[in-house]
């Protein structure tokens, strides 16, 4: 079984392109996988909702919502830096990062998951 980490912006983007980010990974994926959550992306979440404002701070709100809601476990991660945190997680062959961060899937080893034309999820090799 393979374990899926979620990045910060994948949750932000289940409001700015109206997507039901579960559901998506699940149709994309032709394999068992468990999603998981690291806890300093919370943390980043969080940290949105007190110093930003306007849809930036909605997004978070709910994204927080259904972290809570869908019961998604947190890895506990040591202090660092978030991306540099899931580029070495990405490097063990049973973990599978899912972002849509540009500079982040350029460091990520592949194989990795994103958002193509803001609708659906794929399994980048």
């Amino acid at each position: 079984m393979k374990t899926v980490i979620l990045d910060t912006n994948i949750f932000m983007a289940i409001s700015e392109f109206k997507l039901d980010v579960f559901a998506e990974i699940d149709n994309s994926l032709d394999f068992k996988y468990e999603l998981r959550i690291l806890d300093k992306t919370i943390d980043e979440l969080e940290k949105i909702i007190s110093e930003q404002r306007g849809k930036y701070r909605t997004a978070a709100k709910l994204a927080l919502a259904i972290l809570k809601k869908k019961e998604i476990k947190k890895i506990k991660t040591p202090s660092g830096n978030v991306d540099d945190l899931l580029v070495n997680l990405s490097k063990k062959p049973d973990i599978l990062v899912a972002t849509q961060d540009l500079g982040l899937k350029r460091r990520l080893s592949k194989p990795y998951i994103t958002i193509r034309q803001k609708r659906k999820f794929v399994l980048v090799w």
